[in-house]
């Protein structure tokens, strides 16, 4: 067996690489394209593998068929069961990850290039023949099950999920994920090999390789790992135009502290405003302690632990989402600030003070996202997922520089929009 410290100190010095490490796009003799860092001084390759659909591709009546698959693909394939599995990626100093999400299925994997044949194998495997037998299903969606319940009774799910809801209705957006104890308990394996023959294509791969590898032997290796994926799926998940209008919606539940969640639509990945809105919700609500909404709620009034707010572009629907927690008798004028500080940005904006201390933070910041392989190669998977230009890591910096004030101020006045600004809370609020 590989002994896992191992593992963990050459990903550890793997960190050596920055923004500004050239990514490449390979593409195999099989047509499947990857964009690529080589690093050759660390005996590690990663791999992220990002299906686009996820979750949302789930029927109304399968809900959270996608998330219970995709936890059981390292449940055994070919001739291993889940013991086995785990045993042969324990030998080979292999790490694999498989996750569900609504926009996608994410795929990640480290394996030291001295097994790399044998650990690709074994991904293969897990890839194209999961078994999906009866004691692993009921035992992961034993897993699932106590997830969902767990859910049902924690602040932050519930308000999540009832968030979703007003704001997405029938859209499958406006879903669980994991899906309900309803329809988790009408799934079969069955479902489980249409979830994965709809999911994991090559029409919705997306693919970021870093580490000890050529361009050459990764055009074998996407072959060798994908080649056997089916071609094309169906089914598309709908766009969907997010409108809210100002309110509160209180949900009842006895805790001494209430959860809130707000927001309204936001803006799509691609519109040539994006980063503009990025910066624009740092100095709002990044997780810095100069931004406003923590300035005004936790550093003047003592009002919670913490706030913060963020750009959600999901592929279909984009909102302007933010959250926090204040004790019950203290949510009603948190909630007061927060309408306040959003209907200030919306019509003052900011001041070029503010803008200078954004960018010094955010184009500081934005290198130490590179840490280790594995980091990167879902860096440059996000890349393609949103369409960014495989230059981005180089230009990024610079483009954040590039923002005016008068750029900034036109943009809050589209982007903080007070007369449609939604609160979800759980709790007990005194005076709401």
């Amino acid at each position: 067996m590989k002994p896992f410290i191992t593992f963990v100190l050459w990903a550890f010095f793997a960190s050596g690489l920055a923004a500004e490490t050239k990514i490449t796009e390979v593409t195999s003799a099989g047509g499947i394209t990857a964009w690529f860092v080589e690093e050759q001084s660390i005996p590690i390759v990663s791999i992220s593998l990002s299906f686009q659909g996820g979750a949302s591709l789930d029927p109304i009546e399968k809900q959270g068929a996608t998330n219970l698959m995709m936890g059981l693909l390292e449940e055994g394939a070919g001739a291993l069961d889940a013991s086995g599995f785990l045993e042969a990626s324990d030998d080979l100093g292999a790490r694999f990850s498989f996750r569900a999400g609504r926009d996608s299925v994410n795929i990640s994997a480290s394996m030291l290039k001295s097994d790399l044949a044998e650990s690709v194998a074994l991904l293969r495997l897990a890839l194209v023949s999961p078994n999906f037998d009866e004691i692993a299903f009921e035992r992961v969606r034993g897993q699932v099950n106590s997830s969902i319940r767990s859910s049902e009774t924690d602040p932050n799910s519930l308000a999540g999920m009832a968030f979703n809801q007003l704001v997405y209705g029938d859209h499958p957006y406006g879903r669980d994920r994991d899906g309900t104890l309803e329809t988790v308990a009408a799934l079969t394996p069955d479902d489980m090999r249409v979830a994965h023959q709809r999911s994991l294509t090559k029409d919705r791969l997306v693919i970021g390789v870093v580490g000890a590898i050529t361009p050459n032997e990764l055009g074998l290796l996407l072959d060798d790992l994908l080649a056997d994926l089916p071609d094309t799926s169906i089914g598309e998940v709908p766009d969907y135009t997010v409108a809210t209008t100002a309110g509160v919606t209180v949900i009842d539940l006895d805790t001494p502290q209430s959860v809130a969640i707000f927001g309204h639509r936001g803006l799509a990945r691609d519109d040539p405003d994006f980063l503009t809105a990025f910066v624009l919700n740092h100095i709002m609500g990044g997780r810095v302690s100069t931004a406003r909404l923590n300035v005004e709620l936790r550093e003047k009034r003592g009002l919670t632990y913490g706030i913060s707010s963020y750009l959600l572009p999901y592929r279909h629907a984009a909102t302007f989402l933010g959250q926090f927690s204040s004790n019950n008798d203290s949510m009603a004028e948190a909630v007061e600030l927060v309408k306040a500080e959003w209907a200030k940005m919306a019509e003052f904006g900011i001041t070029q003070a503010e803008l200078d201390v954004a960018v010094r933070y955010l184009t500081g910041a934005y290198p130490l996202r590179f840490e280790g392989n594995g980091a990167i190669a879902g860096i440059i998977t996000g890349l393609q997922v949103a369409n960014l230009p495989i230059d981005y890591p180089q230009t990024r910096n610079d483009q954040v520089r590039a923002v005016t004030l008068e750029e900034m101020n036109r943009v809050a006045a589209k982007i903080f929009l007070p007369e449609e600004l939604l609160f979800v809370i759980v709790g007990r609020p005194e005076g709401l």
